[in-house]
């Protein structure tokens, strides 16, 4: 087992000062785009501060780095000095300690930047703004939060973007927290989290420099971000008692503001994720601002503020982003046709994530809207274009549509079916527990499946409910066996043959049995190797 030698902030300190020292900023870029490359291999730390690594490069070339003297390190490729084979196996080491690769790459820049506090008068104009900010607070805009929360998680900004960082921020902001009403309480927690949030989905050095290093988040930032959003989504779970306290609704307007800002900003090609600010814009008006509309102005006010917007964008995920925005206020204002319209605008790619999608159906189950929910569910449902995705809660709004509006069972069905080959799974289930035993049997027979492609107890619902059905399915599975011609294959036949004699028993069709049996062995009795294994079945004497 490799020894996991701990590197403490001091050193990593020194270790980004000695990589600005030691290397120019092109071979720290071409070692990074190698350490992107996955092309450090055998790596190994034989003792704290000394490590070797073989880089693959045309051919192998063997690394040797010692962090105590740095200028001593050496790669056996031809290049004069320390190479970038040397700074791709320094970025391996930076990784694997679950430090910024990032800031390690822009060294040069990293090691000029101002050190936190470092001037005694700096920390003293530091605590007397905080002082005067904490005393604000209470009178304070968002704006003015925000930059408390700066200030408050500035000691942190040169720390890894982990859950630690993370929790630590959390700490010191709500530390900090001076006494608040309810709902402005509230909000300040959720701003808590959105500033985090911002921190950790943004890189650690922003600018152009960085930007061409393809930043996305590292492994550890990702359990952050994940966190944070089941914190963000649980705190906003909880009532904004508005009517209660109506002077919070300037700080409610311009946390809607910020939200719609971050959400045409961020980007929007992660496939296996909901946009992230996309996601709490969302929430934020179907748990606290739409609760809390006493009239359609607010969702008029809405849709002309994104209008306004619109000239500005120039990413197509940014568009997108709009058009979703849009079609959710269309949403709220009960005209069905225009947001759909939209939707269909928005799902070109990178498309609209399923989330984004279902989070139009829940609100509609929750206030008993069946036909309403129906309708959007056969909408909704060839938009939903990720492989990726469990389909599981899409079928269950339509089990629950179909359960309180019966007649929109058809639609369903309809809808499922121009869905295929995306929707098989839930296509195939809910046709079973609909007792719909021949459109399920027409759809494997239809997609060429046999029965090797289902365990038996998933054939057991027909075997009790419709027998019948599995004859053709069974005679064409043992027919294809027998073609293939070999010891494995004809086992597999006689396998289904003995199914079959239980079918025909059940259905009390024996002659039938009797008349195929015959048939089958004398039409394939020069097969000896098929003979035998009937033979071994006890099908024929």
């Amino acid at each position: 087992m490799q020894p996991n030698y701990v590197l403490d902030e001091a050193e990593w300190e020194k270790l980004i000062s000695d990589a600005a020292h030691y290397f120019d900023d092109l071979t720290l870029k071409r070692g990074f785009q190698y350490f992107k490359q996955k092309r450090v291999q055998t790596f190994s730390i034989s003792e704290p501060r000394k490590m070797r690594a073989l880089v693959e490069d045309g051919q192998d070339f063997s690394v040797y780095i010692n962090l105590d003297k740095f200028s001593g390190s050496y790669c056996d490729c031809a290049a004069d000095g320390l190479c970038k084979h040397i700074a791709a196996v320094l970025m391996h080491y930076a990784n694997a300690q679950g430090r910024s690769v990032a800031l390690l790459a822009n060294a040069k820049a990293t090691a000029n930047r101002p050190k936190a506090a470092a001037d005694p008068e700096d920390k003293e104009s530091r605590s007397a703004l905080l002082k005067k900010l904490s005393g604000l607070i209470p009178e304070a805009t968002i704006a003015q939060w925000h930059e408390y929360m700066q200030l408050l998680a500035a000691p942190l900004d040169h720390t890894v973007r982990n859950p630690q960082y993370a929790s630590r921020a959390m700490s010191a902001i709500h530390e900090a927290q001076p006494p608040l009403s309810p709902a402005a309480s509230r909000l300040f927690r959720l701003h808590s989290h959105l500033f985090i949030l911002e921190k950790l989905l943004q890189p650690v050095l922003p600018g152009a420099a960085n930007a061409g290093l393809g930043y996305s988040l590292g492994y550890y930032t990702a359990i952050a971000v994940s966190e944070l959003q089941t914190d963000i989504t649980g705190l906003m779970q909880q009532p904004l008692p508005l009517q209660a306290e109506p002077g919070e609704w300037p700080r409610v307007l311009e946390t809607l503001s910020y939200l719609r800002r971050k959400m045409l900003e961020e980007g929007r090609d992660r496939s296996r994720e909901q946009p992230y600010f996309s996601a709490c814009y969302d929430l934020l008006w179907r748990r606290w601002l739409s609760p809390n509309a006493d009239s359609t102005v607010l969702y008029l006010d809405e849709l002309e503020a994104l209008r306004q917007t619109e000239g500005e964008l120039t990413a197509p995920q940014s568009r997108q982003a709009l058009l979703l925005a849009e079609s959710r206020m269309y949403f709220l204002l009960g005209d069905d046709r225009a947001a759909w319209e939209l939707l269909r605008k928005a799902s070109g790619r990178p498309g609209i994530h399923p989330d984004e999608l279902l989070s139009f159906l829940a609100p509609l189950s929750a206030d008993g809207q069946w036909s309403r929910l129906a309708a959007w569910l056969a909408e909704t449902g060839p938009l939903l274009t990720s492989r990726l995705y469990n389909l599981g809660d899409y079928a269950r709004h339509w089990m629950d549509a179909v359960r309180h509006v019966p007649e929109t069972e058809p639609l369903m069905w309809d809808t499922l079916a121009v869905m295929l080959p995306l929707s098989r799974e839930i296509y195939e289930e809910l046709l079973l527990q609909h007792g719909r035993y021949q459109e399920w049997m027409d759809y494997q027979l239809a997609s060429g499946k046999t029965p090797a492609d289902f365990r038996v107890s998933d054939l057991q619902p027909l075997e009790k409910n419709a027998p019948e059905l599995l004859l053709p399915f069974y005679h064409q599975a043992v027919e294809r066996f027998v073609l293939e011609k070999n010891r494995h294959s004809y086992k597999s036949a006689v396998k289904l043959i003995k199914r079959l004699a239980k079918l025909y028993k059940k259905l009390k069709r024996d002659e039938l049995w009797e008349a195929f049996l015959e048939a089958f062995t004398s039409r394939n009795s020069r097969l000896r190797a098929l003979q035998e294994e009937l033979r071994k079945g006890k099908l024929i004497p």
